[in-house]
């Protein structure tokens, strides 16, 4: 994965913003979208309930719609909840 300075920069500024908000998420790693390799997701562990989990996803998403109107990149945070239940 190629990422230039302005990328970085966008990614360290918004885990920065999301982390003040929801400082129980930890940063796992970045990955490229299978579905689009210009689009950058930065995976998170959350550790949170699922109320809090989709009221960060809609925090996240206001931050990551002003990146790609005003510097066109698509940048995503991708929460992974270690205690998630999954039936």
């Amino acid at each position: 994965m190629r990422i230039n300075y302005k990328q970085q920069q966008l990614i360290i500024e918004l885990l920065a913003k999301v982390q003040e908000m929801y400082p129980e998420i930890k940063f796992k790693n970045l990955e490229v979208s299978p579905d689009d390799p210009e689009h950058i997701w930065i995976n998170v562990i959350a550790d949170m309930d699922e109320d809090r989990e989709i009221e960060m996803s809609h925090f996240c998403s206001n931050l990551e719609y002003d990146i790609l109107m005003d510097y066109g990149y698509a940048i995503s945070i991708m929460a992974s909840n270690p205690n998630m239940v999954y039936a």
